[in-house]
């Protein structure tokens, strides 16, 4: 992965360089799932933070849960949710801009003072189209694009996710070695400067060689 790959990964269609990680540990709850899917949803976030390296916890002292994912199969099922409106502003206007484009799924991040995600609220609608592929496949797709503040056009042309000759899905290489060194303790929690991703990279080729 070059310099260039990288950094279009963090550089928003506005031309901004936008990175962000967790700061704080997450605390992950999940809606409208069966018990089963809940496993797969779990299983699948615990690989990632295994990966980063970055710390679970079961409550968030302030939000309670600060990663939420919510499973639906229409929007406005969303606008009976309790609270929901108080944590998403402007909800209503935000459900109507989605329906009238047909999403099926959205995603919005909330940030501490310093930067770092504070919370992160994944949508899915599982429309024929989301409820076609995997479980497995689509949480950890999930989880991957909920781990980092990436682009708002990366993984518009190519997946993070591969698959072995066996037909198991996994994290790409490149991507994980990528997440690895965002998540590196020296590394800051946010960035506007596309000079950082030359520190990413610089991180990635030193875990490469140790």
């Amino acid at each position: 992965m070059t310099v260039e790959d990288i950094t279009a990964l963090f550089t928003r269609s506005s031309g901004d360089y936008v990175f962000a990680r967790w700061g704080r540990p997450i605390a992950p709850i999940v809606f409208g799932v069966e018990e089963q899917t809940l496993g797969v949803v779990k299983g699948a976030l615990e690989a990632v933070m295994a990966l980063s390296g970055h710390k679970l916890m079961e409550t968030d002292p302030e939000l309670g849960a600060n990663l939420m994912l919510f499973f639906f199969r229409d929007w406005d099922e969303l606008a009976e949710v309790p609270d929901l409106g108080r944590l998403v502003p402007d909800l209503g206007s935000l459900l109507v801009r989605l329906k009238n484009v047909d999403a099926n799924q959205y995603r919005i991040f909330r940030f501490d003072k310093d930067g770092s995600i504070k919370a992160c609220f994944v949508f899915l609608r599982m429309d024929e189209q989301l409820s076609a592929v995997p479980a497995e496949t689509l949480a950890l797709s999930q989880i991957v694009q909920s781990v980092l503040l990436w682009s708002d056009t990366a993984f518009k042309s190519a997946s993070p996710l591969g698959q072995t000759e066996k037909g198991v899905v996994l994290l790409r290489p490149e991507i994980a070695s990528l997440i690895q060194a965002a998540y590196d303790p020296i590394m800051p929690v946010a960035a506007e400067d596309a000079s950082h991703a030359l520190r990413l990279s610089a991180r990635m080729m030193l875990k490469r060689e140790n």
